[in-house]
């Protein structure tokens, strides 16, 4: 990027006041130790820290610019250095990244994606069929994504990146020669509190469902399901709702655009899934939108695919005015993100299966479904994180113990809580499971994995839940790698197993 004057972006927030010169901005920082020579520093606020306390050190590695609610006293500043006060320069983040990259959202279609479960791979399937009728399309969801041409693992913990990634990714869209855009819009992202997508202009917003998730973010659930209709309401074309949901009204509610639903249940939705059965390793679905039915396949297992395809479906065909026939074909073709569902074979005779799945709601969807495909037992390791949404570990607990057979607990991102205390928030959920026969208490990922596989016979499935593709766990003293599926490979093949089908013997 070329740099710009400060000048030019502050120029579309309200300022308190602006001291020093003009200096030419060639990037954007909000951590002193990542800040370079031309930077523009915003000191923002934080959980354990204040930016405003890094200011000497931003300034120290050649920052043009700070944005902050406090001025340094006069003494500390910097001659060469423009001060600008805010309100609240975490707000004032988001305009001013969209302005220093040229608003690249008005020159792109884009789509955003919110929900409390399926948004990444909703995301993924709406990319997959926008490709498939050669519209040049870029993505960003928690998994990865993909600006140029190459699809790329998600670096950022957050779902939704902060301002600045967001739009430096949406120009490099543009400037690879994107024509649309689909964005996995977290309520994180969408809150005014964080306003990580308040400059980003959407086209279109599809809603997927809502059920119980980050309250020690948003306080309260209707607080939560505001934050996550802000979506609709920036809308510039039309929305998307699961009409399957009790909040699609909510959301519909939203806007004054157009709203169109989807339902596995009720023919009366734009387009619904008049019939879904099994068939090999996912369903074969007849489909009907208004005057036109299809008959397809989707190659992924469970009702949530189903949904989450459904919506992707609907969101394209409404955006591109193309017809259900024109991905019929399409359809059988695509292919869920990583982390997703992921199968693990390493030789041993029962399934083990890598998932996301972290909260309640994504829990009574997936179990029962998966339950319902199991000739054995079901063994299904999770955790809940730390320092996050309390009151969901009971349910989660309360929902794996109704659908398991055994139940191990570990961890997942115990962050600055005691990794016990959370397994056993979880624990008082699973009221049938007697600890040590039913129910496992097991801290060490690795060790939990190591107890699920032993307890397993040939035809059980075993569930390794809320890991997926993400490459850390987060403990009080920092983050230690981590990759779900290289662990439980490696454990199977320390067993003894093989992909050969056979048990080494020695």
């Amino acid at each position: 990027m070329d740099g710009k004057r400060v000048s030019a972006l502050y120029g579309s927030i309200n300022t308190v006041s602006v001291q020093g010169p003009d200096p030419v901005v060639t990037g954007i920082s909000y951590d002193s130790r990542r800040t370079k020579k031309g930077d523009i520093y915003f000191a923002l606020p934080g959980l354990h820290t204040d930016g405003h306390n890094f200011i000497p050190h931003a300034v120290a590695q050649g920052a043009s610019g700070i944005v902050c609610s406090r001025l340094p006293e006069p003494k500390l500043r910097a001659a060469s250095v423009c001060y600008v006060q805010v309100e609240n320069p975490r707000t004032a983040l988001s305009p001013i990244s969209a302005a220093f990259y040229n608003y690249p959202s008005r020159e792109l279609r884009i789509i955003g994606v919110t929900g409390t479960d399926g948004k990444s791979t909703t995301v993924f399937f709406i990319y997959q069929l926008l490709r498939s009728i050669q519209i040049q399309t870029g993505f960003l969801s928690t998994v990865h994504y993909l600006d140029d041409a190459t699809v790329n693992p998600n670096p950022y913990r957050q779902s939704t990146p902060e301002a600045p990634e967001i739009h430096s990714i949406l120009r490099n869209m543009r400037n690879n020669g994107k024509e649309a855009a689909v964005l996995e819009a977290t309520s994180h992202g969408l809150s005014p509190k964080n306003n990580r997508l308040g400059d980003v202009e959407f086209d279109g917003a599809v809603f997927l469902n809502l059920t119980h998730e980050h309250l020690e973010f948003h306080k309260t659930f209707e607080q939560y399901r505001r934050d996550k209709a802000l979506l609709f309401q920036g809308i510039s074309s039309f929305g998307i709702v699961n009409g399957d949901d009790e909040n699609a009204g909510y959301f519909r509610g939203a806007t004054n655009k157009p709203v169109y639903s989807f339902s596995l249940r009720s023919p009366e939705a734009d387009l619904w899934a008049k019939a879904v059965t099994p068939a090999g390793q996912g369903s074969r679905l007849v489909l009907v939108r208004g005057e036109e039915t299809i008959e397809t396949n989707i190659n992924l297992p469970g009702r949530f695919h189903v949904e989450d395809l459904l919506a992707a479906l609907l969101a394209v065909t409404v955006f591109t005015g193309k017809t259900l026939h024109d991905f019929r074909t399409t359809i059988p073709s695509l292919t869920s993100v990583p982390g997703r569902m992921e199968t693990i074979q390493e030789g041993q005779p029962f399934s083990v299966i890598v998932d996301y799945a972290h909260t309640p709601g994504s829990f009574s969807s997936l179990l029962p479904s998966l339950k319902g495909q199991t000739t054995g037992k079901l063994i299904t390791l999770f955790g809940s994180a730390g320092e996050r949404d309390f009151d969901k570990r009971e349910q989660q607990g309360h929902i794996a113990s109704d659908y398991s057979d055994f139940v191990i607990l570990t961890d997942e991102d115990p962050r600055g809580e005691e990794g016990m205390d959370i397994l056993r928030d979880i624990a008082r959920g699973c009221k049938d499971k007697t600890e040590g026969k039913e129910l496992f208490l097991i801290p060490d990922r690795k060790e939990a994995m190591r107890t699920a596989f032993t307890l397993a016979s040939p035809g059980d499935m075993v569930l390794l839940l809320g890991k997926g593709h993400e490459t850390s766990i987060l403990y009080g003293k920092g983050p230690i790698p981590w990759d779900e599926s290289a662990t439980a490979r490696a454990v199977l093949r320390e067993m003894g197993y093989t992909a050969d089908n056979e048990l080494e013997t020695v």
